[in-house]
């Protein structure tokens, strides 16, 4: 699948695996909550990520961790959108490359998009917002819809599932048809599983072992793992210490089908990757 985007450009899944790097412009993000609140730093992390081979940057304007970090504030729209839009727009002037914005309000993708946006990776899959799905119908963006259970201070209360890979299939591709209903093809929409939101140490790796299985319609899957507590929090260590976990996670989703990886340690994971694909 090729998605292809404003100014002659072009993401194509079928080439190579996709590096998303993590731009968390939050005082609250799980792993680097605060390290890039503001938009030098911010646009200076995005350049960065850009020049270790990150193929899309990924901005996020509200904290969705889980509650073993501590409740994550729920930032209105116009706070989100006053985080986002300045550093989108800032590393528009240095850099073309492809920009996603990670919200679940239809408000903000809107400002995002006209900021130079691309993508809309929406963590709730079109249902937090009955808006979401014609905003990025109108702007022709391309999106990533994961499955969640619950909301992030809810997620983690029942990880139990009768048939967790069908489930989640089965969700994404109810979502997958309900973009198609909406303006957005299957082939501008990517899919993830939701590790961590919502799912058990088994699930979570259960969900990198299958990865595969939830390209529904054949849309790209993507697999967000990295840092995350389930490859650190069973053997003592921290999210700073998580690094070759998340890397080993990654490596794993890939073997087993990920076409997009969204990391925050974008440099170590794309020689990781590229070193995978290299092999004979």
């Amino acid at each position: 699948m090729i998605w292809e985007l404003a100014r002659g450009r072009r993401i194509d899944f079928r080439q190579r695996v996709q590096v998303m790097g993590v731009l968390n412009v939050t005082p609250d993000s799980f792993y680097d909550g605060g390290r890039y609140s503001e938009p030098a730093a911010a646009v200076e992390r995005a350049l960065s990520q850009a020049e270790a081979g990150a193929d899309i940057v990924d901005v996020g304007g509200e904290s969705t961790r889980p509650p073993l970090y501590g409740p994550a504030a729920e930032v209105p729209a116009a706070e989100e959108g006053r985080r986002i839009v300045p550093v989108i727009e800032a590393i528009r002037r240095h850099s073309d490359i492809p920009l996603s914005v990670d919200t679940v309000k239809a408000e903000v993708a809107r400002q995002a998009l006209a900021a130079g946006a691309d993508i809309v990776n929406d963590i709730s899959a079109l249902t937090h917002d009955e808006e979401m799905a014609t905003a990025a119908a109108e702007a022709g963006a391309p999106v990533i819809l994961m499955h969640r259970r619950g909301t992030p201070a809810t997620m983690q209360r029942n990880t139990h599932y009768d048939d967790l890979t069908g489930e989640v299939a089965g969700y994404l591709e109810s979502r997958v048809d309900h973009a198609g209903r909406h303006g957005i093809p299957a082939r501008r929409v990517a899919v993830d599983p939701g590790i961590g939101f919502g799912k058990s140490f088994a699930g979570n790796h259960q969900l990198l072992r299958r990865a595969g299985s939830f390209s529904v319609r054949g849309c790209p899957v993507v697999v967000g793992a990295s840092r995350k507590s389930f490859l650190w929090k069973p053997v003592g260590l921290t999210p700073d210490d998580a690094l070759e976990a998340s890397l080993a996670a990654g490596i794993l989703a890939v073997i087993h089908g990920a076409r997009a990886l969204r990391v925050h340690d974008v440099k170590e994971t794309v020689r990781a990757v590229r070193l995978l694909e290299a092999a004979p």
